[in-house]
């Protein structure tokens, strides 16, 4: 006999004869001996091909020849006997010791069958090991890169039936059986999932007795395929299959499809090798195959156990793959282990057979491939049941189905109103196969494309009657996209473009049949099955695997091997040392989760082998043994080995850590469904409750940064919390193998289970306490910070099918933190996430609670009438129903909505109102809402938008919501589809209608498809969701077909490759960038010139090569690149596109969204503002593409080419203007297109807080269009200048965009154009306020940096006043252009003031009261004294509101002519009050008393101050010269820059007031008259053409009065428009108290004025209205000509 050992750990024992007499027991050195001698005869049977050994083989009915591995265990082998002996035959049970060893002894005792394996039942005496060999595989053999089939049983003989809440806290699953189960386990390992599922069957674990050697557990053949999965994961990936800096190493050889041997049945009996074979104890329960079945299993040949290690060959069934690793290619062979040798991990395919028939999908087995991600994805439960709606989905869009598989794109649609007006013409060319030019002709817009096509095809047939003109399309020239036959002609977003840039409309006529249909799907794609990883290879995961480098089969492996090891040595320590590192290595593998009982087993091991040893234990640990310490059984002939026993102990605790991950994966039913009673959630009265046991895979970094911990838990529905969320205790961290954080809590919420909604979810934010006395943070301010929060997972209490969740669960819990360490550099991944495990226990009962629906009832709802409620409360409830959103809604109005909802039928889309004011969601009064539900009115898609939003989590809801949005057209939801994407995180399970619906219209639609697919592929970064978007772009790539996934894989790789020539470029100093740039492109044009590609910012623009030459960068901090790219239509213009890194566009993405959809609004209620609508696109974390628009400038561009102050001068814009379009006709439609689209951006850039304005990030075009570029602030999140903002106006407009508007430095009737514009635009845009507040909302969740709470939402909803009309609406955004128009002068101002006072600023010399009116302290030494002083008479003014000034006559001494100062009223008083302050002692003149009765601001008052004041004067400068000569009196009457300018006016104002000299009257004034609530609207409008005597710009203003009114008290005024002709007012005179018989006997008299400074105000003309010629109940616009009419 001769026991040989491999070279990797593995024992077989080969023998030739065997003498049975042996009885004692062998020494070391006989062993050794017996080892060489079978050796050598190993080597010898080796060189006789004859005496080949063959094992059989075990297969399921569909496959042959797989992957045969013999049972890893030290075996015992025997001559062969014509005898036979069964057994089965055989009670084992019944064998005495010697009877036992009498026919182990028997060389005639089982030689032909397949060798069995003794199993000792310690808990399960019913157990059976049956030997299957290799699990079935669907197609082919293993597939490449995959071991063959390993597998290890789970020994589940340890105790694990400890109460309910002890075991909360051990780390083990108290539900895990004891008995072998046909249906799988699952197994979560490292990966981005929470829920990350492996199979796993269980089964009794062998556990030999006494002296036996101990034996690895076995492993079933799902455990197999696991391990050979993450082997092969673990050796090409590590972080994403772009991470792995592992070298392939160990390559084994794949043995497939070996030939059948015929002599396969002649094998020597097996057995387990004992050196002493009478010391073997009992065994039973031994069971082999049946004799029917080993019929038809084939043998494999058996190969030399030295020569299967080194063996290394390709399969001829395996496919070559290509990965990258470390950025080379790597081609892999497939990779199986020895068929004779690793016995351990020998395979039955039997319970793998089962488990692949119930795979719900068809993809029960591993299929070969080169996507490794397909190889190692195995699914749980919810994502099976996801694969097969997909795949019934997917029948539903056959490939021969053309209205759903079109292969090419549509021009987008948009519907334009008033396309029928002026210019409705249009010039078309088109390109006809066979003509050498085009044909061109002139076509209505309103036409239809099909009308166009046949006006085409009469320059081809004579005969239309013989041509299907359906048959033919029209495709626009340059790009690949077609024109839609059913729509006009003009409502193509093509053909608008090409109207509003001025360009020539090139179309080309094709047949149907002679399209480029290269994305259509296929025969193949449609019986291809659905698999969500098989084309996620090239997707980038940004999450960090845990496990990196050994996959758990390798690394239990090692285990075992260093435990036999320890078990054979004398010197155990250092063995020992190896043990606890390959445990500690298990643990990293498997999330660092290190379970009490590996502490604690672990301690035990280093106890045990310190302990002295006797004789007999050392024997005894060289025969190896069981678990003896509790559960052997009576009959060992040895005593117990200490070090033995722990290791036992130690091995259970590891696959007890095994368990762990099995079951919290694992729904609540699947083990034993059928045994387990079932309670409806509704009828369940105990509380929530649960235990937060630990968080395991601490980082030092923490450790070190972080004093305590504690997790806050909440409980929450419909986006709001059930429950005030309740606090952990604060902790510290532990450490054995890895930190961990112990919290061991029971949390307990006051809430029965019968009152939690169904879609309630768990949410667990962990905070960390800094350390206050760490120094080794480069945050000086640490110990003045808050807890930080670390991290957050969310899970929903009940699963997808509606099972409370029990057991244990380990939750990943996602941190993100930058690869990169340096400042200003861009990580070549961006983020990575990395991961922590929470532990968290919940009860499992003895039964499976389930949430059942409520039945409904579906009786018809009784409407009642709104008009039968009584007026008040009607008048309340329309006022709800009228509100712009329910974001409003206080608590006592949703009361009264919901109790007053069945009024509301008749207004459908008020239903999310009414749903958000549902009082709570519990099981007891769903029916009623849910009865409701049915019978509501279908919603407007964009209404039942709102329903996706997480306020409303219920299931029925959204898939109601989900029925209604289905009506969008494909267009329209392309423009929504970033919100779409985003109200997944909204849904609970993966398998929603949402998900359903979105792959449904991509399905049907490339441009939905390809628009989804970039959204969900940078959605993947998601820390929290980014395994459900992983799993929904895994389903969009698996139904769109071959084609599509070919061309998005293209563009993948273009993005790539752009991105690392831009993060090159970026790096590169300046001198060199250029060359970088040259150079790193030519690795893109070589992939270009290769393939074909589509853009991904536009899919229907195709790029075939770079232009090398023309590629250059931007000279912006994110130094973006400027790609250009040739068309590969040759009838198309060069391609030009930025890419920039370093910079999140999901926020441009965004706001170019919403501006989009606000021109959209714009074009459907006629009004056309040109605005410039550009594509961006993320296609990645920090990374993009944006559109570059043609001809266009930056305005700082502009202006310096003025010189340095060009942006303070007025006319570059204009003159810039004028140089690209020289005639007077190109610069009237360039000053147009400058209007309309200026006043776009102004409503635009407002509406969304678009922050950080200035020259460099606004554009023009050379046609005059304006657009913004870079929106980085918005919202109104202004950036900051210090502590002040810098953006103080609402929204830019300069002084040089006025001068192109109003054509001059004067205002014209072109700038009220232009305020019409902006008011008209704002008010439609506020009546869509509900739709841009929910877009917006359902952004929250995205993660952009300036919308991240629905506070954020504050500003939009403030700036689009939704509760006021719209001429309070016109009103006040004509102040918003008066004061931004009136700040850029300030800006400057105020920007050289700010300077001078940093440089200059300095503390008063005194603390003397200093006037607010006069910068400086004034003397008499400077100024002289004075000899008189005198008030000299008063004017009005109007600056801003009317009030009196007082001229201020003053003679000092040696002047001859006196000078004049002006003063208010207020300003004498503050002379007064400061002179109290300066002389309390002194008696001071007397000072008017300011309060007056009536009205303050008139002449009568002012006549009177004038003599008060002077009296004041004259007793001032009489009192005592202390006063009457201090610095404060000679500051007052010191002349201002204002008295100078005033002075000569008033030198003239003794003559007497000015008067208005009759003269002639001109112009007109726009008003706009309504009534409505007993009250008189008078909007004064615009005045336009103003005449004046002296030719002077007047300053305007409008008075008005209702006639008859002899006391005046009717008249009303406007404020005064300063220096202008054509003045623009927009303001509000109100009439209250008016009926309309009343009002029908009066006139409105009009009368407008200049007001003047110094004179009194002069009369520029009025009109006289008869209200009686008013039609009063409806609002009339009208200009009316100003006369020269009396006036009051």
């Amino acid at each position: 006999m001769a026991q040989i050992s491999s070279n990797n750990g593995f024992k077989q024992c080969s023998s030739s004869h065997l003498e049975p007499t042996r009885t004692k027991d062998v020494d070391k050195q006989e062993a050794l001996q017996m080892e060489a001698e079978a050796l050598a005869k190993l080597q010898k049977d080796r060189r006789v091909p004859d005496n080949q050994r063959h094992f059989e083989l075990s297969s399921s009915t569909k496959q042959k020849a797989q992957v045969f591995n013999k049972q890893d265990y030290d075996l015992m082998m025997f001559p062969e006997s014509d005898s036979q002996k069964r057994a089965v035959d055989i009670d084992v049970e019944k064998l005495t010791q010697a009877e036992l060893e009498k026919l182990l002894l028997d060389d005639s005792f089982e030689t032909k069958k397949t060798p069995v394996l003794p199993v000792t039942p310690v808990l399960s005496p019913s157990f059976s090991a049956q030997l299957y060999l290799t699990p079935t595989i669907q197609r082919g053999q293993w597939p490449p890169g995959l071991s063959g089939p390993s597998t290890y049983t789970l020994p589940s003989i340890y105790p694990s039936t400890y109460n309910k809440q002890a075991a909360f806290q051990n780390g083990f699953n108290p539900r895990m059986p004891t008995f072998p189960s046909p249906e799988p386990i699952y197994v979560r390992l490292p990966g981005q999932s929470p829920y990350f599922p492996y199979p796993l069957t269980p089964a009794t674990s062998f556990l030999p007795q006494g002296n036996l050697p101990i034996y690895r557990p076995i492993v079933n053949p799902d455990m197999a395929k696991l391990f050979d999965k993450i082997a092969s994961t673990s050796e090409f990936l590590k972080n994403g299959k772009a991470r792995t800096d592992l070298e392939i190493t160990n390559s084994k050889a794949a043995v497939s499809n070996l030939q059948v041997s015929p002599k396969s049945e002649g094998i020597s009996k097996f057995d387990w090798l004992d050196l002493d074979p009478l010391s073997k104890p009992k065994v039973d329960n031994v069971e082999v195959l049946d004799p029917k079945e080993e019929k038809n299993v084939p043998s494999l040949l058996a190969e030399d156990p030295w020569d299967a290690v080194l063996l290394e060959e390709r399969s001829p069934a395996s496919c070559h793959l290509e990965r990258k690793v470390n950025g080379k290619s790597l081609s892999g062979a497939t990779v199986t282990r020895s068929q004779s040798l690793n016995i351990r991990t020998t395979q039955l395919s039997k319970v793998q057979g089962q488990i692949s028939q119930k795979d719900p999908n068809g993809t029960n087995s591993l299929p070969t491939g080169s996507s490794l991600l397909q190889e190692i994805e195995v699914k749980n439960e919810e994502v099976a049941a996801f694969c097969q709606s997909i795949t019934k989905l997917k029948t539903k869009f056959p490939y021969t189905d053309h209205r759903t598989n079109l292969g090419y794109l549509l021009s987008p649609v948009t519907v334009q109103r008033n396309m029928c007006g002026e210019n409705a013409s249009v010039k078309v060319s088109i390109e006809i196969e066979g003509f050498q030019l085009p044909v061109t002709f002139t076509c209505d817009v309103s036409s239809t494309v099909e009308i166009i096509i046949m006006q085409a095809l009469c320059w081809v047939h004579d005969d239309l009657n013989q041509v299907d003109v359906g048959s033919y399309v029209l495709k626009v020239c340059g790009q690949d996209e077609v024109l839609q036959n059913n729509h006009c002609l003009g409502s193509h977003e093509h053909i608008q473009n090409c109207r509003k840039w001025d360009t020539e409309i090139k179309l080309q006529l094709l047949a149907f049949s002679a399209m480029c249909q290269n994305l259509a799907r296929t025969a193949e794609d449609d019986e291809t099955p659905v698999d969500l990883n098989k084309y996620l290879c090239q997707i980038e995961k940004p999450y960090k695997e845990v496990m990196t480098r050994h996959p758990v089969e390798e690394l239990l492996d090692s285990y075992h091997n260093q435990v036999e090891l320890v078990l054979k040595i004398d010197n155990q320590h250092r063995a020992v040392d190896q043990v606890i590192k390959a445990v500690r290595k298990i643990c990293s593998a498997l999330d660092g989760v290190e379970t009490p009982a590996i502490t604690e087993s672990v301690k035990k091991l280093k106890r045990a082998v310190n302990l002295p040893r006797s004789k007999s234990a050392d024997v005894t640990s060289l025969s190896g043994g069981g678990d003896t310490s509790k559960s052997s059984t009576s009959g060992s002939l040895y005593p117990e080995n200490p070090v033995q026993v722990s290791m036992d102990q130690l091995t259970a605790a590891i696959y007890d850590l095994l368990r762990l991950h099995v079951n919290s994966s694992r729904s609540p039913v699947d083990l034993t469904q059928s045994s387990r009673n079932i309670k409806e959630a509704w009828t369940t009265t105990e509380q929530l409750q649960f235990t937060i046991f630990a968080a395991h895979g601490i980082s030092s970094n923490w450790v070190s940064n972080y004093e305590k911990y504690y997790l806050i838990c909440s409980l929450s529905h419909n986006g709001k919390d059930l429950f005030k969320p309740i606090q952990s205790k604060k902790v510290g961290t532990y450490k054995n193998f890895f930190y961990l954080i112990k919290w061991d809590e029971l949390i307990i919420f006051p809430i029965q289970i019968s009152q939690l909604p169904l879609e309630s979810v768990l949410h667990l934010t962990l905070f960390g306490i800094l350390n206050q006395s760490s120094g080794s943070s480069p945050d000086s301010n640490k110990q003045r910070k808050g807890p930080e929060a670390l991290g957050r997972v969310s899970l929903p209490l009940f699963d997808f099918k509606r099972f409370l969740t029990c057991g244990t669960k380990l939750l990943y819990l996602w941190t993100s933190s930058h690869t990169n360490s340096i400042s200003g550099t861009v990580p070549k991944k961006g983020y990575v996430m990395e991961r922590i495990v929470l532990q968290v226990d919940f009860p499992s009962p003895t039964f499976d609670i389930i949430y059942t629906t409520p039945q409904i009832d579906r009786s018809i709802i009784q409407q009642y009438n709104l008009e039968t409620l009584e007026n008040d409360i009607k008048g309340k409830l329309l006022d709800i129903l009228h509100k712009d959103s329910s974001f409003g809604l206080s608590k006592e109005d949703k009361v009264f909505l919901w109790e007053k909802r069945y009024y509301c039928l008749k207004h459908p889309n008020c239903l999310p109102k009414i749903l958000a004011s549902a009082p709570n969601w519990k099981w007891n009064n769903l029916a009623k809402t849910y009865s409701l539900l049915h019978q509501w009115p279908p919603l407007h898609p964009l209404a039942a938008l709102e329903l996706l939003d997480s306020k409303f989590a219920d299931q029925e809801v959204r898939s109601f919501a989900v029925n209604w949005i289905e009506a969008i057209s494909d267009d329209e939801l392309t423009d929504l589809l970033p919100q779409f994407v985003q109200a997944l995180k909204y849904e609970i399970y993966l398998n929603s209608s949402l998900v359903r619906f979105l792959l449904s219209r991509a399905l049907g639609n490339i441009q939905i498809a390809h628009s989804l697919y970039w959204l969900l592929k940078d959605a993947l970064h998601d820390i929290q969701f980014g395994t459900r978007y992983e799993h929904v772009l895994g389903a969009l790539l698996s139904l769109g077909g071959k084609g599509l996934r070919e061309e998005l894989s293209k563009q993948t790789k273009l993005v790539q490759l752009l991105g690392g020539v831009a993060e090159k470029v970026k790096q590169a100093s300046g001198s060199a960038r250029q060359v970088v740039l040259q150079r790193s492109m030519e690795r893109v044009q070589s992939f270009l010139l290769r393939n074909k590609c589509r853009l991904p910012l536009k899919p229907s623009l195709v790029a075939k090569e770079l232009n090398i030459k023309s590629c250059s960068f931007f000279s912006s901090n994110a130094v973006p690149l400027k790609v250009t790219m040739l068309n590969a239509d040759p009838l198309g213009e060069e391609i030009n596109v930025m890419f920039k890194v370093g910079e999140d566009l999901r926020q441009d993405m965004l706001a170019l969204q919403m501006i989009k959809i606000m021109d959209k609004i714009w074009l459907k209620e006629g009004l056309d503002l040109r605005m410039v609508i550009f594509k961006c696109l993320s296609t990645g974390r920090d990374r993009g593409m944006v559109e570059l628009v043609p001809a266009s400038d930056t305005l700082r561009k502009i202006q310096v080419e003025y010189g340095v102050t060009g942006s303070f001068k007025d006319k570059p814009l204009a003159e810039w203007l004028r140089k690209y379009n020289p005639s007077e006709e190109e610069y009237e439609k360039a000053s147009e297109n400058f209007i309309y689209s200026c006043a776009g951006c102004c409503v635009a850039t407002y509406v969304l807080g678009i922050c950080d304005r200035h020259n460099d990030n606004i554009m023009l075009r050379s046609t005059g269009h304006m657009f913004h570029i870079d929106f980085g602030k918005f919202l109104g999140h202004a950036q900051m200048f210090g502590s002040f903002k810098r953006d103080r106006a609402p929204f830019v407009l300069t002084s040089d965009m006025a001068y192109v508007i109003n054509g001059g430095e004067k205002p014209t009737i072109r700038f009220q154009l232009f305020v019409d514009l902006c008011c008209q635009a704002y008010n439609l845009i506020r009546k869509q306020t509900n739709l841009f507040l929910n877009l917006l909302s359902l952004m929250i969740p995205s993660g952009l940096p300036e919308l991240r709470s629905i506070q954020d939402l504050k500003y939009v909803r403030d700036a689009l006043q939704p509760q006021t009309t719209d001429a309070e609406a016109t009103i006040f955004f004509t102040r918003l252009i008066e004061s931004s128009l009136g700040s850029i002068a300030t800006k400057f101002n105020f920007f050289i003031h700010n300077l001078a006072q940093l440089r200059f600023s300095g503390l008063p010399s005194n603390d003397e009261p200093i006037l607010s009116f006069s910068p400086k302290t004034y003397s008499f030494r400077q100024d002289g004294r004075i000899k008189e002083v005198s008030v000299f008479t008063y004017h009005k003014k109007y600056n801003p509101d009317k009030h009196y000034i007082y001229v201020v006559r003053i003679l000092r001494e040696g002047q001859l002519e006196p000078s004049f100062v002006f003063r208010t009223f207020d300003e004498f008083q503050e002379l007064h009050n400061k002179l109290s302050i300066i002389f309390p002692l002194w008696k001071l003149p007397g000072f008017p008393n300011r309060m007056v009765l009536g009205r303050t601001h008139i002449k009568d008052v002012a006549a009177k101050r004038k003599i008060e004041l002077n009296s004041y004067l004259q007793s001032l400068m009489n009192a005592s010269t202390d006063v009457a000569e201090c610095d404060l009196v000679c500051t007052f009457f010191h002349p201002l820059l204002r008295d100078e300018k005033a002075e000569g006016i008033a030198r003239s104002a003794g003559v007497g007031p000015f008067s208005p000299t009759p003269g002639q009257i001109g112009g007109a004034v726009k008003l706009s008259v309504s009534y409505r609530n007993g009250t008189l609207f008078i909007m004064v409008m615009h005045i336009k053409d103003l005449v004046t005597e002296d030719g002077a710009d007047p300053n305007p203003y409008v008075k008005t009065y209702l006639l008859p009114d002899t006391h005046k008290t009717s008249k009303r005024k406007t404020k005064i428009s300063r220096k202008t002709r054509n003045p623009t007012f927009n303001e509000m005179l109100v009439y209250n108290g008016y009926s309309k018989e009343t009002l029908r006997q009066r006139e409105l008299q009009l009368s407008v004025l200049s007001a003047e400074s110094l004179r009194e105000n002069f009369f520029l003309g009025g009109v006289t209205l008869p209200l009686k010629d008013f039609n009063l109940s409806k609002e009339t616009v009208k200009w009316y000509q100003l006369t020269a009419a009396t006036y009051l």
